[in-house]
This record gives C-alpha cells, sequence and structure tokens, in this order.
C-alpha cells in the first residue's frame, strides 16, 4: 500500500520541477487565470441575484429571497408573444450571421491564399481588420448617411434610375438583410484571417498532386481547400452555439437607435431586457434572463456536440 504522505510529497516535487522547467510559461499563463478568475468566475456570485427580490437598499446578498422561487423568470415568460419574438430574432439573425460571414470570409481567405506577394496580403488583411474596431454608434451615423430618405446615398440613387425612395427606418423588412451586410462587414475581416491561417496550414503537395492530375483551380477548392477547412468551420460553429441566444445590443443600438417601427426584426432577447429590464432597474430580470440564455447555449453545445460525436468523433470538441 503506498504512503499518502510520499505521495503527496512526490506530487509537490513534480510540480516544483515542472515550474522550475517551465516557470516562464506559467508566468505568461498568470495574467489570463487572473482576468478569467476577476471577470468570469468570481462575479458568478452574482447568480444569486436571480432568486432575489433585488432592491438597492439590501443589495444583492441583503435583498429578500423571491416568492416564489423562480419569480424573475416569468416577467419574461408573461409576455410570451414578445418572448417568443425576440428568441426567434435572436437565434434567426445569429444563424444569417453565421452562415453568410462564413461564407464571405471562407471566400477572401481563398483568394489571399493565392496572391504570391505576402506584403500585399499583408496590408489587405490589415485594412479589412479595420472595420472589427470601428464603433457601431459611428457606423451608425454611416448608415444614416446612406439609407436616410432624404439625403441618404442609396436612395439618391434609386431616385436617379427612376425609383421610388424606400424609407429604410419605417419598413423592418429590409432589415434582415441590412443587420447581416453590417455584421459581415464588421467580422468577415476578422474570421477570414482565420480561415487563411488554417488554408496555409494546409499541406502543399496536395495542391501539386491535383495539378499534376490536371485539376483546375475550382476543383482544387472544391475537393482540396474547403473540405480541409471543414474542421475549423465546425469547431467555430459549435462555439456559436453557445451564444446562439444572445445578441449584440451596442449593435442594434448604435444602427437603429431603438426604432419601435424596427423591432419586429431588431427586438433580440438583449433589446428586450434592455428596454424592460434595465431601463427600470429590475437587475434581478436581467440576470434571470441572462442564466436563461447561457443555460440554453451550454445545452445547445452539449446535444450539437454528442451528436457530432457520433457522426464525426475527430471533430467533435470533447
Amino acid at each position: 500500500m503506498e504512503n499518502p504522505i510520499q505521495i503527496k510529497t512526490d506530487g509537490g516535487v513534480s510540480f516544483l520541477r515542472a515550474f522550475k522547467r517551465d516557470g516562464s510559461l506559467y508566468v505568461f499563463a498568470l495574467p489570463g487565470v487572473l482576468f478569467l478568475l476577476f471577470f468570469c468566475y468570481f462575479p458568478m456570485a452574482g447568480l444569486i441575484l436571480v432568486f432575489k427580490n433585488y432592491n438597492f437598499r439590501g443589495g444583492i446578498f441583503g435583498s429578500p429571497w423571491a416568492v416564489p422561487f423562480f419569480q424573475n423568470f416569468l416577467f419574461f415568460f408573461n409576455s410570451f408573444d414578445r418572448a417568443l419574438r425576440a428568441t426567434r430574432n435572436t437565434v434567426f439573425l445569429n444563424l444569417l450571421y453565421f452562415g453568410v460571414t462564413t461564407i464571405v470570409s471562407v471566400a477572401i481567405a481563398i483568394m489571399l491564399a493565392d496572391i504570391r506577394r505576402r506584403q500585399f496580403v499583408k496590408i489587405t488583411q490589415s485594412i479589412m481588420f479595420f472595420p472589427f474596431f470601428i464603433s457601431w454608434m459611428a457606423f451608425g451615423s454611416i448608415l444614416q448617411s446612406i439609407l436616410n430618405y432624404n439625403l441618404g446615398t442609396l436612395n439618391n440613387i434609386i431616385a436617379l434610375l427612376g425609383g421610388e425612395r424606400i424609407d429604410f427606418y419605417a419598413n423592418a423588412n429590409y432589415w434582415w438583410a441590412v443587420l447581416v451586410i453590417c455584421n459581415v462587414w464588421n467580422q468577415a475581416g476578422y474570421s477570414s484571417i482565420i480561415y487563411y491561417a488554417a488554408i496555409t496550414g494546409i499541406d502543399p503537395t496536395y495542391y501539386e498532386a491535383a495539378m499534376v492530375d490536371g485539376a483546375s483551380k475550382w476543383k482544387q477548392i472544391k475537393s482540396i481547400t474547403i473540405p480541409m477547412l471543414r474542421p475549423t468551420v465546425i469547431m467555430l460553429f459549435m462555439l456559436s452555439l453557445g451564444n446562439m441566444l444572445r445578441g449584440n445590443l451596442t449593435m442594434i443600438v448604435g444602427l437603429t437607435n431603438l426604432n419601435p417601427a424596427l423591432f419586429p426584426v431588431t427586438d433580440i432577447i438583449d433589446v428586450f431586457v434592455y428596454r424592460s429590464g434595465i431601463r427600470s432597474g429590475e437587475l434581478a430580470f436581467s440576470s434571470a434572463v441572462s442564466l436563461y440564455q447561457s443555460v440554453v447555449g451550454f445545452i445547445l453545445v452539449m446535444i450539437s456536440n454528442s451528436i457530432l460525436r457520433r457522426i464525426d468523433r475527430e471533430n467533435a470538441l470533447f
């Protein structure tokens, strides 16, 4: 029988040896670990707010418990039609964002990978990455100058061609396309860098063999590049499922200024929570909906990963 004290000592010695050997790696990892602890894990203690009847005097831990226990969840589901609309809009927009952005990003990455001048590729990537850092509030002003009914660039072009002006800010149907285009403009450059890195990691001998066999460029893309990118696309999609019920509140506020006429499309869960809860100080309700989003996202990831593990075990997350 092994001595538990000896096991503990050996473990301590092993850790000290590992720290002595890889100490610099532990030091480099320390800021990231501290960031996760202070900004991700320690704040999880605030989840108790979900089950409290919150008031500012008592604070998070001093407020009385909610009766019934799930009272704060009822606030969201009492208005079932609005809750259903917010959930539908959030899921549908996220699926559109991922699908269209992936297609555009992969296309950009394939084109960049075919360019031989590396300096040109670096400059192009920097330019495409720039929109990722532009504030949605600033872009909202740009969009207003494009879509404005009387002075907008797009409406001026339509009028010049003999068509009728379109009031984009009074018709929600156009905003499925507007939001997707804006998201692609913001995210495609960033995502293309990920796919470009995956393409550069493909063994070039595959393309050399295809060229010897007389395969065209399109055949090479279809038979080599896209199949090789499949694990990356699957991994990013699986990770995006965790945020499938989360929307970009800043994007909606910046682009639409919470225009009520556009709510049939833009009233995602985060907008609904902001309008119904945060503005009126209902912090417990906001926390309850956030927990609902996280739990459903976790369930989606687990279910999809389980299905993927049965279909294609090599590309499953775990």
